[in-house]
């Protein structure tokens, strides 16, 4: 294992955050079997400057060819590493509302290396019914399942008012690792990983940016028409 691969947690947030975006533009271009690809190419296609890309890939065990770039499928091999895209993680999904079922459907999921092993829910109307391969099982068997499937990460789909406590059930099961996305805090042993994506705070950050960009426009006058220029005279 290098060196890289151990010192994984000790990446800054914000480069951690972007390796994924990484990995999957480099696997679109492994899909149409481009070889090579520059720091220049990268940032232009994501939105980022060459500098924070290569920035970013100095945390990696691989180097750049002058006026190449890197090699696609070793730069797909380091950070599917880095990232451990390239062992399966087992994952259940506890809510069977919009989102969960949205999840479990998510056909992305297997190619990055998670694999969603059952869907959960307290809800009698729901529990039995057909989620993709999958189906609606009670809360009650949630221990077993994460017991017998090896289960790393619980993702949390629910209203934010039970949020914590069905956080409370995956750490009682043996869970290491959450992703929440309900609206809420989550309070968790330090043995455990919490990453909160929160869809809601993501969009007013969007809306904040719009009104932003707005109040930066200059304002401009409509153009006069030669009647109404006429009129002034």
């Amino acid at each position: 294992m290098s060196t890289n691969q151990q010192d994984n947690h000790r990446l800054p947030g914000p480069v951690l955050r972007r390796f994924p975006r990484y990995l999957t533009h480099v696997r679109e271009l492994k899909k149409v079997q481009q070889q090579w690809v520059s720091s220049r190419e990268i940032a232009e296609t994501l939105g980022l400057t060459t500098s924070t890309v290569r920035q970013d890939m100095s945390h990696l065990d691989l180097t750049g060819v002058s006026k190449r770039g890197y090699e696609v499928n070793r730069l797909e091999q380091v950070l599917g590493d880095t990232l451990g895209a390239h062992t399966e993680h087992r994952n259940v999904i506890i809510g069977a509302g919009l989102l969960g079922r949205a999840l479990a459907l998510h056909a992305d999921f297997g190619e990055h290396g998670f694999k969603t092993v059952a869907i959960f829910d307290s809800d009698p109307k729901v529990i039995g019914r057909k989620v993709g391969p999958l189906t609606v099982r009670p809360m009650t068997l949630l221990k077993r399942m994460v017991r017998d499937q090896k289960v790393d990460i619980g993702v949390i789909a629910v209203p934010a008012q039970a949020a914590q406590m069905v956080s409370d059930q995956l750490v009682a099961a043996g869970i290491r690792g959450i992703l929440n996305l309900a609206h809420t805090h989550l309070h968790v042993p330090k043995t455990v990983v919490v990453v909160e994506a929160r869809i809601l705070a993501r969009m007013q950050e969007i809306a904040y940016a719009i009104r932003k960009r707005r109040s930066q426009q200059p304002l401009t006058m409509p153009a006069a028409t030669p009647a109404a220029s006429a009129g002034a005279a």
